[in-house]
């Protein structure tokens, strides 16, 4: 039973920046409701983290605990904008926090990009991970060299995953589904390319040491492009540039390797796409080289005057991911992320009363999983000091989201019920000799969180 004049606070997306705000809320006592659009939590942890990487996925083990904190409560299965809407959930709640990522892509702004043959990071990540609304996308691999735009860990996931065997996915939980299309790739080459150098590569040391301990790929590089100017060296001098300077003695180790194994990763730097050319698909990418310009930390990518062509059958555009607006939120289109001072949602000048924003939609798509909590808790002492000038609650909370879904014929999905999931898709990896085998559509979702409860909902996202 809470108790009278809790504070009740909504929060919007079941990622790990909602979870930490969910976390710091319920240790400062108030009354906790994250709602989620899918009926599983857990955001990109689930369909963003690389199935070959289970380590970085045992964070839910500390999102369930907090989901089982007796003023917690999941709504999983409920639409935002379609099943309940923003305002009303400022009039249900004190507060209500916006965690809902960053779900798009964003664009190279070249011609070609939409030739068939090129895809998003974002899809073929979400497609392999089991994400519902990615399950149809189809991926040509029948060609021999893949170019991979980026130089980031999401750009170094889709290159583990296209050089690796089947037999090393077949014992991660990648759905079915992407292990089937994958067993018939015949991708042999893929190229990593990045508009500046080796020393403003947004990859981690450990991302790239595991490009060098592939078992069927050797990595590539021009010698060259390990060469650096005075500014890049300052930059990995300097304390700023310590992860840069990590991965640049890791690429000094893939110097010399002979080409033995049946694939090979090639790594390219300054090179910016240019267009991506072919006769109804893509069959190449042309790039313009470049120079780097500038002082440490802010040295841009001029064109040289010379270009570079490398073939490819498929494109994948890992150049960052855009937060999407909310109906009834503020929002920056340009940046993708909802305007705040430390977390407290702008409307212009003013404050947008009981409206707090936290994760990827707040500070743009950067950092690793941990680093949303500092963001969240940020988030949080701002929505404390502003409780602090206001009487004790007399805000219905889930009472009031539990009627208005009730008169809408919504039943959403509680934990409890995403347990159930949980468990049958244990078991079925465990018949497969897998972590899990994920359920792709919402309604195979809904069909095991209800199983034996009753009428199956209808699925709010099919």
């Amino acid at each position: 039973m809470t108790a009278p004049g809790t504070r009740k606070v909504a929060v919007v997306g079941s990622g790990p920046s909602g979870f930490y705000a969910a976390e710091a809320l319920l240790e400062a006592g108030a009354e906790v409701d994250v709602i989620e659009r899918l009926p599983t939590p857990f955001g990109l942890v689930r369909f963003g983290v690389a199935p070959d990487h289970p380590k970085l996925k045992s964070v839910c083990q500390n999102f369930t605990q907090i989901a089982g904190h007796e003023r917690f409560a999941f709504f999983g299965n409920v639409a935002l904008g379609r099943d309940v809407t923003i305002d009303e959930l400022r009039g249900f709640y004190d507060a209500v926090v916006i965690a809902s990522g960053a779900s798009a892509d964003r664009k190279l702004g070249v011609p070609g990009e939409h030739l068939p043959g090129s895809w998003s990071a974002t899809e073929f990540v979400s497609w392999y991970n089991g994400h519902p609304d990615f399950r149809n996308r189809t991926f040509d691999f029948s060609c021999e060299a893949a170019v991979i735009l980026g130089h980031g860990n999401v750009a170094i996931d889709v290159c583990r995953i296209l050089s690796k065997s089947v037999d090393e996915l077949r014992r991660t939980d990648i759905c079915a589904h992407a292990l089937e299309a994958l067993a018939e790739s015949r991708i042999r080459d893929v190229h990593l390319v990045g508009r500046r150098g080796p020393a403003q590569a947004k990859w981690t040391a450990k991302e790239l040491r595991e490009i060098g301990m592939l078992a069927e790929a050797d990595v590539v590089l021009d010698e060259s492009d390990l060469a650096l100017g005075a500014t890049c060296e300052a930059e990995l001098a300097d304390p700023r540039g310590v992860t840069p300077a990590q991965s640049f003695k890791i690429l000094r180790t893939f110097q010399g390797r002979p080409r033995e194994r049946s694939k090979a990763v090639h790594l390219h730097f300054n090179l910016s796409p240019r267009v991506l050319e072919g006769a109804g698909r893509v069959e190449r990418v042309l790039f313009d080289r470049c120079r780097l310009s500038g002082g440490p930390f802010s040295q841009v990518a001029d064109p040289t005057g010379e270009t570079v062509s490398l073939k490819a059958g498929a494109v994948f555009r890992s150049v960052g991911y855009k937060g999407v607006a909310t109906d009834g939120v503020p929002f920056d289109g340009r940046s993708g992320t909802i305007p705040h001072e430390r977390g407290r949602v702008m409307d212009g000048d003013a404050p947008a009363d009981g409206l707090y924003v936290a994760g990827w939609i707040k500070r743009g798509p950067s950092g690793v999983i941990g680093v949303n909590r500092a963001c969240s808790l940020e988030t949080v002492e701002t929505m404390l000091s502003d409780f602090a000038d206001r009487p004790p609650s007399q805000a219905p909370g889930r009472d009031a989201l539990r009627s208005a879904l009730a008169a809408r014929a919504v039943r959403p999905v509680d934990f409890t019920s995403w347990m159930r999931i949980d468990e049958a898709e244990v078991e079925a990896g465990a018949a497969l000799g897998k972590p899990r085998e994920k359920f792709t559509s919402v309604d195979k979702m809904l069909a095991a969180a209800f199983a034996g409860s009753g009428p199956v909902p209808q699925s709010c996202c099919a």
